[in-house]
């Protein structure tokens, strides 16, 4: 052997055929097909199959057995036999398909589902009956415009109206909020951010009032504003009422709200220096400022549709009485219980048309609640926008003068451009 094949390197082995490899094969080319779409909501074909099965099968098995195989009758007693069929056959078509949980979460959506329309179906209804035995009264103008003053319970609809009704609600729950709106919202900043003892008995007593019924609160206010302290009844007794039923439930709603409100903003402000007042004022009271609104909601709805304390505070009136303070005054909701138990039709259209516009009245209460404060939180509107960017460029101007005055030695910011900062 030569030096020169002794010299040369020695190639390592190759690696046998089998081993692994560690890159992928290349694709084979196929046709182009058209990329599939992805189905990302949670109901799928089969879920709408297994309803419709399930309330047919409900459906059918409930007229059977009403007709044919038990002594049944009634319209409620085959509605609620179907409404069960129905839960029962959906289960079982769920259960073709999914396992144990999914059945349940299936089943526990039917459920919840099925109630909340039965809610908004009877809301619809009762919006709907009240509107149509209405339609009568709501055709006048004069129904707007004119009281009970020249009209007889035998007088057609085209003599009379509510205007007395409409004007003392819209005075007592004027009154009314304007006494519990700022106790209700003081009272509830007291016990979330104040915790104690005091606070504590507070609570409980508010929470007690709920429940207060309204003919209690009614003779509370005729005992202590009428009798003892000799007012007349007025429409002014009768929004102390309706205080007394409005405050428990304003309270109770903002306190849960304000409890609701993050603590590491509370000590991010106070963190920064502000004071405990500043930081409820400028940092709380803004974040839950849509919560407090749905409060105010809460309690305005309790007060307005309430009828036996403006009975037994105010009094009822055939007459518009614009002064609050004295004399009988009526209410949409008393005049409704006055109209409805007549037994002449067109009182009865008065009192249902009455109806329809307290509801009409509660709908634009809750749209001006929610234009004032459903802003969400930091959401500046049009008038406090520009009072920040006003604010923004006196600070840039008065930032600049110091500036200057700091590049001058010896020179200070004037008082015209502090002035005009």
């Amino acid at each position: 052997m030569s030096t020169v094949d002794q010299m040369a390197p020695v190639k390592p082995a190759t690696a046998p055929a089998t081993a692994l490899s560690t890159t992928l094969p290349a694709a084979e080319p196929g046709p182009d097909l058209p990329e599939e779409r992805r189905a990302t909501g949670q109901l799928r074909r089969t879920d709408g199959f297994a309803m419709i099965g399930a309330l047919v099968a409900a459906v059918s098995l409930t007229a059977l057995l009403f007709t044919r195989l038990a002594p049944f009758d009634g319209l409620l007693g085959f509605v609620v036999v179907s409404y069960l069929a129905f839960l029962g056959f959906y289960t079982l078509l769920v259960s073709f398909d999914e396992n144990g949980p999914t059945v349940r979460d299936r089943l526990a959506a039917a459920v919840v589902h099925s109630l909340a329309s039965l809610m908004l179906l009877a809301l619809v209804a009762v919006v709907a009956f009240t509107l149509w035995r209405g339609r009568d009264a709501l055709g006048y103008l004069n129904f707007f415009v004119e009281d009970m003053g020249r009209a007889g319970p035998l007088q057609p609809l085209s003599v009379g109206g509510i205007r007395h009704a409409m004007v003392g609600t819209l005075q007592q729950i004027a009154i009314a909020l304007a006494v519990t709106v700022p106790l209700g919202l003081v009272c509830a900043v007291f016990l979330s951010e104040l915790p104690g003892p005091f606070s504590r008995l507070v609570r409980t007593i508010a929470e007690a009032m709920t429940a207060l019924p309204s003919v209690v609160a009614g003779l509370f206010i005729y005992a202590t504003v009428v009798l003892a302290l000799g007012l007349d009844k007025s429409g002014f007794a009768a929004s102390l009422a309706l205080g007394v039923m409005m405050l428990p439930i304003m309270i109770r709603a903002a306190d849960v709200v304000i409890r609701l409100v993050p603590g590491t903003l509370r000590e991010a402000s106070l963190a920064l220096g502000a004071s405990q007042w500043r930081t409820i004022w400028h940092v709380v009271v803004p974040t839950a400022r849509s919560g407090l609104t749905t409060a105010v909601i809460l309690g305005t709805a309790r007060g307005i549709g309430e009828t036996s304390p403006v009975l037994l505070t105010a009094g009822f009136a055939a007459y518009t009485n614009a002064n609050p303070t004295s004399g009988p005054q009526t209410s949409l909701p008393l005049f409704v219980f006055d109209a409805v138990r007549r037994p002449d039709e067109a009182m009865i259209s008065r009192g249902f048309g009455a109806a329809a516009v307290l509801m009409g009245l509660v709908l634009i209460l809750f749209v001006i609640a929610r234009m004032v404060g459903g802003r969400a939180p930091g959401q500046l509107g049009r008038r406090a926008a520009r009072a920040r960017v006003r604010a923004s460029r006196r600070d840039a101007v008065r930032f600049a003068a110091r500036a200057r005055a700091r590049q001058v030695p010896g020179v200070e910011a004037s008082d015209s451009e502090v002035s005009d900062a």
